[in-house]
């Protein structure tokens, strides 16, 4: 029978496993710099949960190899430990527990000891959370309401801004989700994020882009309104498609301003049903409100003139290619990706369930928004125009 031969890689090799892992590459990719398997290295990434552990650093106070070197050449000639001890410029009591705890004047080893010391030294550094039991079972809650750990961080500093034990980073629930030999916030709790990963990614992980198409007489833009590009005027949209299985979809407006999320229940793909689904909705806002819309290149807006003839609605199109020229609706698309996975058939959810999951995302903080919800800046710009 023949066996697997186990998998070792250096301190360096290491190190460069998650720089390549910093830097966005896959698991395959970094195996096969090191000519070996993907599986040989997704338990070293997962020990800490793709979150890379600090680098080690020997304190200043701590005997050097040097130091160790010296006190085994001392023993060796005969010295007494005060004299070793005089001549390292350290206390007489250092060099004696030095070689006591490295079995004494016949068995000290320089080598040996330095290896023991380092190996000694490994103390787990205590999670913030570990102390504060309510704030990590409102933390808890907030997770199991779909908050990020991001807004979770942002409305905690919002509400206590003067009380430091009430606040936690976003890192800090990060690293206590993903790295478990924290023991503070449940595994299970790792479902309530947007991506289910089994470990953290990179935020420079390679993403797909999106397959565009031509659209007859598109409004480019570069040709939008220059008010729509500092956000400072609301009213204008950004909208897009999610799919699902068994051919169903969803249309997703964002309100550049506010971030506010329309959803609308879409029958198919088809020019048609898109576009009289957007008219619906166009129709709900007072004009004020609906000024542009800004789409990608998908075949589903072909018939954007119609729309433009009955909302009076301009329809401006991305550059091929360039989705964040859409920033807010592929970041939204995303956070809805956590209510409607990919593989969900979509069309089994009535228009009351979409709009039940817009409000909550529109009742959740943000950080770009100073943590304000959506839903408030919306009303805000309502009540400005009534």
């Amino acid at each position: 029978m023949k066996y697997r031969t186990r998998t070792f890689y250096t301190y360096k090799q290491k190190s460069e496993m998650w720089d390549r892992w910093q830097r966005g590459e896959s698991m395959s990719s970094i195996g096969r710099h090191f000519n070996r398997a993907s599986s040989s290295i997704f338990p070293h990434l997962a020990q800490y949960g793709g979150i890379r552990p600090p680098a080690r650093r020997r304190s200043r106070c701590a005997l050097s190899l040097i130091e160790r070197e010296e006190i085994s050449r001392g023993l060796v000639a005969g010295q007494s430990l005060r004299s070793i001890a005089q001549s390292l410029n350290r206390s007489p009591s250092t060099i004696s527990r030095e070689v006591l705890r490295n079995g004494g004047r016949q068995a000290y080893r320089a080598a040996r000891s330095d290896q023991r010391a380092w190996d000694c030294a490994t103390r787990p550094k205590f999670c913030k959370l570990s102390f504060n039991d309510p704030l990590c079972q409102l933390i808890a809650r907030k997770l199991r309401q779909t908050w990020s750990p991001q807004q979770i961080a942002g409305w905690l500093k919002r509400k206590h801004p003067d009380e430091e034990q009430q606040r936690v980073s976003h890192e800090t629930i990060y690293r206590s989700l993903y790295v478990q030999t924290r023991g503070v916030l449940k595994k299970e709790l790792q479902e309530c994020l947007r991506s289910p990963r089994a470990i953290r990614r990179s935020r420079h992980a390679t993403q797909k882009g999106l397959k565009l198409r031509k659209i007859k007489d598109a409004i480019s833009i570069s040709e939008r309104p220059p008010e729509v590009e500092d956000r400072a005027v609301p009213g204008h949209w950004e909208g897009d498609l999610i799919v699902g299985s068994n051919n169903s979809y969803i249309a997703t407006l964002v309100e550049r301003h506010s971030r506010f999320v329309m959803l609308a229940k879409v029958e198919n793909k088809d020019t048609q049903s898109v576009i009289t689904a957007l008219i619906k909705q166009a129709r709900k806002l007072p004009k004020e409100l609906y000024r542009s819309l800004t789409w990608d290149r998908g075949s589903e807006m072909a018939a954007h003139a119609k729309f433009t003839m009955a909302t009076k609605i301009d329809v401006c199109f991305c550059d091929p290619q360039s989705p964040w020229q859409r920033g807010s609706n592929e970041n939204t698309n995303r956070l809805l990706r956590q209510y409607f996975p990919k593989g969900t058939d979509i069309s089994c959810f009535s228009q009351a369930k979409l709009s039940a999951v817009a409000r909550q995302l529109n009742e959740r903080p943000r950080k770009t928004l100073q943590y304000q919800t959506p839903a408030e800046k919306f009303e805000a710009c309502v009540a400005a125009i009534s």
